[in-house]
């Protein structure tokens, strides 16, 4: 009800709001109803708006008594094809025995309905006609909105001896919602984007900007803009060394009336390969669908950058961030009204050198809430977006392999030149590579690559990230099977001996899957082989020449765990092995043999 000032903790106050929106139906234009009403046992307490009755659309009764609730399905059928739309609650007590349209309300509840009450409503709409076997789609929002209430007197207005409902409305701020109401049509039918391939992508509104403006708008952070600059007749603005005097913005309403159910999303996640080595892991990546992709609200390419987590499993919460690489750029607060606004994408330095001239900015962070840019008639102040963790070129951080490669001359690798390219065809100018050192050789580690962007800050939007699990891949700091093959690596085998009071699991070195997590010690153990070549037959026997179990390991040559591979302890006849020694084979593809031996202490 909006009192803001109950003290009971049972009705403690509630200042924000939810609704429910009609977002698809099968047809474009439709008779829409909105019926509520108060449901009491008691005839005189059941009440709820009702128009009076004509000869085109006599009144109705429910059956009840009451004038509320609807009893039997041709009553029900009523509330949802009669056309009716209701008046808000808030005005039950100020509908008059002369009004022309509405039943005048039972007195003795009218102000304890019009204050606020427990209610129910139908949103119907209609007529359809449809055959067995056909199906309507329908689609609705159930969307929430913070601080509907912000007076918190304003529940005064509308209580008995005042009964000003129009105040009490005009007191209402219902920005978070309707701002999320937007949203969710945005999600169910992305604006400006053309699902199904016909040319048409929805319904757009375009406005013109003075270009003399632009300094106070800046860079445009609007959901769903499109910019096109329009060549003058006179010189007033000067961008790419074309000169305009004015912008057409075109802003998207609405989208094709074809389902996306896409909601806000961050770039998609780098290519990437785990190249092991001696005690390290060498991680390369290619950013170029990160740093490309179009985000689909905005339709600006809003990559920010990359971070690179380590774990020992697969879950989230086991990964720990080992470095991040993020653009060098600023966010710019405004001062108006009395406060600090963000509205605007960040900036690069060169940016808000090439906006504001004097004085010139050669480090954004000197200005602050105490120390502002002062720019015009204007007042900013500039603070990091994310971290500003930028310096490719520093040892030991993220850095790009081909530092000196310019940009490619073609979006599509298929064109490109050959020198443009890797050898397995990606772009180089994407191309980065970190090295994760000191690492030990038989503990299983998981890596993955996130890209993130600067979210929308006008709209309140955070920065997005992909996820840290998704796309995850897992190496051992060995060489590779080549480089194992060109040292003259000998395979090996560890723990050895493998102890069963060793405690494994609990050091971490066993278990640690996510399909191992619930299963028994005896269901987890493991020991490893390393320095496998990428085909070859794993066998291990008894001391009498019993086979125990055979292994076929064929990776190929590429995977970063091609020379490692396990063996679970547990026999060909599905049995958990006893104590003793055992010999161990490599038979390589090539006819290649290494012997060794195990012992197990049980």
């Amino acid at each position: 009800d909006g009192n803001l000032n109950e003290d009971n903790p049972a009705l403690s106050p509630t200042p924000h709001v939810t609704a429910t929106r009609i977002v698809r139906t099968p047809a474009k234009k439709l008779n829409v109803s909105f019926n509520w009403w108060v449901s009491n046992g008691n005839p005189n307490l059941d009440f709820g708006p009702r128009l009076k009755g004509t000869d085109e659309n006599p009144f109705r009764d429910f059956r009840t008594g009451g004038l509320g609730t609807p009893e039997r399905d041709e009553n029900k059928y009523h509330i949802l094809s009669n056309g009716e739309f209701d008046y808000d609650q808030v005005y039950t007590a100020n509908i008059q025995p002369t009004d022309e349209n509405w039943l005048y309300p039972v007195q003795s509840i009218a102000g304890d309905i019009s204050d606020g009450f427990d209610t129910r409503y139908v949103l119907s709409f209609g007529p359809f006609y449809i055959q067995p076997g056909q199906t309507l789609p329908l689609s609705f929002a159930y969307v929430a909105g913070k601080d509907l209430h912000v007076d918190k007197d304003n529940y005064d207005n509308n209580l008995a001896g005042n009964y000003n409902p129009k105040l009490f409305q005009d007191n209402l701020n219902f920005d978070d919602l309707a701002l999320n109401a937007r949203w969710a049509s945005w999600i169910y039918d992305n604006p400006g984007v053309d699902t199904d391939g016909d040319g048409y992508s929805g319904v757009s509104d375009t406005c013109t900007i003075d270009s003399t403006i632009l300094d106070s708008i800046d860079v445009l952070d609007s959901i769903v803009i499109d910019t096109t600059l329009t060549p003058p007749e006179t010189t007033l603005y000067s961008h790419d060394s074309v000169v305009y005097d004015y912008i057409e913005v075109k802003q998207w309403i609405k989208g094709d009336d074809v389902p996306d159910f896409k909601g806000a999303s961050p770039p998609p996640a780098p290519d990437f390969w785990i190249e092991p080595t001696y005690d390290r892991l060498g991680i390369r990546f290619n950013g170029y669908r990160s740093e490309t992709t179009e985000d689909i609200f905005s339709q600006n390419v809003d990559f920010e950058g990359y971070r690179i987590y380590m774990g020992r499993d697969e879950r989230s919460e086991s990964y720990s961030l080992i470095t991040s690489y993020d653009r060098p750029d600023y966010n710019k607060y405004v001062y108006s009204k009395g406060a600090w606004t963000l509205n605007d994408v960040p900036y690069s330095l060169e940016e808000l050198q090439n906006l504001y001239k004097t004085p010139v900015i050669t480090d954004p962070l000197i200005y602050t809430r105490t120390n502002p840019y002062s720019y015009l008639d204007s007042l900013f102040y500039f603070d990091k977006q994310d971290l500003n963790a930028s310096d490719l070129g520093t040892v030991g951080s993220i850095h790009k392999l081909y530092p000196d490669q310019p940009k490619p001359s073609t979006s599509n690798p298929a064109l490109a030149k050959p020198e443009e390219l890797t050898e397995d065809g990606y772009f180089k100018y994407y191309e980065y590579e970190y090295i994760i050192e000191d690492l030990l050789p038989y503990v299983q580690y998981w890596v993955n690559i996130t890209a993130f962007d600067y979210g929308s800050p006008g709209k309140g939007l955070e920065a997005l990230e992909t996820s840290r699990t998704v796309g995850a891949q897992s190496s051992y700091a060995l060489p590779t099977t080549q480089d194992a093959a060109r040292d003259g690596e000998k395979v090996f085998i560890y723990p050895n001996p493998y102890r069963i009071d060793a405690g494994y699991r609990n050091l971490g070195l066993e278990g640690r899957g996510s399909n191992q997590r619930t299963l028994p010690d005896d269901r987890v153990r493991a020991v490893h082989f390393a320095n496998l070549p990428a085909k070859c037959t794993i066998s291990i026997f008894t001391l009498d020449g019993d086979l125990v179990k055979e292994i076929d390991h064929d990776i190929i040559p590429s995977d970063p765990n091609a020379s490692h591979d396990t063996w679970d302890l547990i026999t060909r006849n599905t049995q958990l092995v006893v104590s003793g020694i055992y010999y161990w084979t490599i038979e390589a593809e090539n006819g290649e043999t290494q012997v060794g031996k195990l012992v197990i202490i049980m």
